[in-house]
């Protein structure tokens, strides 16, 4: 039996995309993202993903340094697994892109445990169909298989594990030829992105979501994780889990004002209800560790 057998990884995703006027708990500066972080790591998560922000605005940030102080402030407070962005969309040349997790990597205290990879190019097409129009038609998220190629040699030679991030079947066999050429290696952790308004992303529905698990690569230490951007990832929880699936999870990606706005505990102890439901436990970080691989 493997470490994480009858266990479910419960990742957060803090503060992705969404602004304080939807949900008043989205952490921004890395004192509260650490602080979000021990809460949901009491909860029942066991990795926290995050994007760096403007302490005072909210506005995405490329600094190092915040990325540094971040990752450093969680350390001193929880023992959750933590993976910052590369950036998405927001920073056009790969190499640019992944320029901060060398950085961190250099010293143990800041070294990530793992870094996202988007696999593929896709349009940053968020479609509003109340107004039948798309709040964005000209950005896109393109990465070569170069580019892509340098993120993930980059990631590996930081001592991190790669996150491989799947849009759409495309990205799933991508996944499989880059295990086959051995640019990717095991354990892979590999994350099936739905999407309410992203069109170029599998929708955030049962139906989504297994027509893209059906096409992960056979790896014999293969394991996947959902979210829904701009839906209520609870919806999927029992399906995802009962398919061998993880959940990940956040008011960074949704702002579930129709529970009251919650906080990113609030969601992680939910899922955990719902995985204990169906006889499953939350997985530690002790535990997700020895399961990737990954040192103390």
């Amino acid at each position: 039996m493997g470490v994480l057998d009858g266990r479910v990884i419960i990742e957060v995703r803090c503060n992705e995309l969404t602004m304080r006027d939807r949900n008043p708990h989205v952490p921004w500066s890395p004192d509260e993202i650490a602080a979000d972080a021990a809460k949901c790591r009491e909860a029942g998560a066991s990795i926290v993903h995050f994007h760096a922000r403007d302490a005072r605005t909210g506005a995405m940030s490329g600094d190092v340094g915040v990325y540094a102080d971040t990752i450093r402030a969680m350390r001193a407070v929880s023992d959750v697994l933590i993976s910052p962005t590369l950036g998405a969309s927001t920073i056009a040349d790969p190499h640019e892109r992944v320029a901060h997790i060398p950085l961190l990597g250099a010293e143990a205290a800041t070294r990530p445990d793992f870094a996202p990879v988007d696999l593929g190019s896709f349009n940053i097409d968020p479609y509003d169909p109340a107004t039948k129009t798309f709040r964005n038609e000209t950005l896109s998220y393109v990465t070569n298989i170069a580019g892509l190629r340098h993120e993930i040699d980059a990631i590996h030679d930081s001592g991190v594990l790669v996150q491989s991030v799947l849009w759409n079947v495309g990205s799933a066999r991508l996944l499989g030829a880059f295990l086959d050429m051995g640019v990717l290696r095991g354990p892979v952790y590999a994350h099936v992105l739905l999407a309410n308004t992203f069109l170029a992303a599998h929708p955030p529905t049962v139906s989504g979501l297994r027509a893209l698990v059906d096409f992960l690569p056979d790896h014999p230490d293969l394991h996947w994780t959902y979210s829904a951007v701009g839906a209520n990832a609870l919806s999927l929880v029992h399906a995802a889990v009962e398919s061998g699936g993880h959940v990940s999870i956040g008011v960074g990606d949704y702002h579930y004002n129709e529970l009251g706005a919650p906080t990113n505990a609030d969601l992680v102890a939910e899922v955990v209800r719902m995985v204990r439901s169906v006889g499953r436990e939350p997985a530690t970080p002790a535990e997700v560790r020895q399961a990737f691989g990954l040192g103390a």
